[in-house]
């Protein structure tokens, strides 16, 4: 296979997602005969959801809209344009996939397959099903895929190079274990936001879409509010209140009582709007249903802070703040080349 056929091959399955979507608000798949391509895409809603229930339909659709749109033609010829891949010999590359939104490892996926090597593909428990839907898909469109394709449960063997995503611990001990061979390894991060004090509603709004979509779970969700001294904080629990239908899921719930409980226990100042709970503090991450957030007296030395602490943070979602910012209600439609803690993972593959 040439670069084009694998560009072909993703954007068909591009193509059959955004079908299967369009199918899916407009009429019941459940109709159709068994084993038919759409019945084995939403199959696979709900036995993901099944097996973890912080996956929603919402939040596995919103996953798979994403791709929809990013899986074209001109958006891959894109994205390759920018490197050379003329001299690259196939290499056996290892991925360690994390589990904490759906098909959060897809990036790293595509890339080993567009850089023409074969992966080995080692899945979090909480997120097996849908990668394995879409290999499915995309062997009936591109059958030579599946000689390049591998799926373990047990311990890696006979790779050349590793992607590997962990929290902080499981990272030292992925850069021990993987000393030896060419290796990314991604460790624990959060985004932020940097408020004025001038925002719109409008932008206030888009930025719920930052904090609250997959329940907060990702890394490029706004987990930290940096506000100006003396911030009124009614505008922004206004704009985000179209989220407060989420209380009523039960595992959001259950994080938000208990973390309440836990912060009135412990005399903690905190503000409260029924469905997110607000606490100052230092710390970049935040549980789930909360958000910390901390007062800054001028924007240079908050730059400066923000510089400093730059390998804990995969977001700063600002506007006219920074010329790395990410914009309002934009941290889960990241682009082809938004890589992951900024680390190029074609050029590593295009290098091993």
């Amino acid at each position: 296979m040439n670069l084009d056929n694998r560009i072909k091959a993703f954007a068909n399955l591009g193509t059959l997602l955004k079908e299967f979507l369009k199918r899916k608000d407009q009429t019941s798949i459940e109709a159709d005969n068994t084993g038919s391509t759409f019945q084995v895409l939403n199959d696979s809603f709900r036995r993901t959801h099944q097996k973890n229930a912080w996956f929603t339909e919402s939040n596995i659709k919103y996953s798979f809209s994403q791709w929809s749109q990013l899986l074209t033609v001109n958006n891959l010829i894109e994205w390759t344009n920018n490197y050379n891949f003329e001299s690259q010999t196939p290499k056996k590359v290892a991925i360690i996939m994390a589990g904490n939104i759906p098909l959060v490892g897809f990036h790293d996926f595509l890339s080993v397959l567009i850089c023409g090597h074969h992966v080995i593909v080692k899945q979090s428990s909480n997120d097996d099903v849908l990668l394995n839907t879409l290999c499915q898909l995309l062997f009936e469109i591109e059958p030579r895929f599946s000689e390049r394709i591998e799926f373990t449960d047990g311990q890696l063997t006979n790779f050349e190079a590793v992607i590997a995503t962990g929290s902080n611990n499981t990272a030292r001990y992925f850069e021990y274990y993987f000393k030896d061979v060419p290796s990314i390894i991604r460790k624990n991060r959060t985004s932020v936001v940097v408020l004025s004090g001038n925002e719109s509603a409008e932008t206030l709004e888009a930025l719920s879409e930052d904090i609250f979509r997959y329940y907060g779970l990702g890394c490029r969700n706004v987990s930290k509010l940096y506000v100006p001294q003396d911030y009124n904080f009614d505008a922004f629990f206004n704009a985000i209140y179209k989220w407060h239908p989420i209380i009523h899921e039960h595992k959001y719930a259950n994080n938000y009582d208990y973390n309440k409980a836990v912060y009135l226990m412990s005399e903690f100042d905190m503000l409260d709007n029924g469905f997110l709970v607000l606490k100052q503090d230092e710390q970049l991450t935040s549980p789930i249903a909360t958000l910390n957030y901390e007062f800054y007296n001028d924007r240079a030395s908050l730059n400066s802070h923000l510089d400093s602490i730059s390998e804990d943070i995969q977001c700063i979602v600002s506007s006219g703040f920074r010329d790395d910012e990410v914009s309002f209600g934009t941290t889960q439609q990241p682009g082809l080349m938004s890589y992951a803690d900024g680390v190029d993972t074609v050029e590593f593959l295009l290098t091993i």
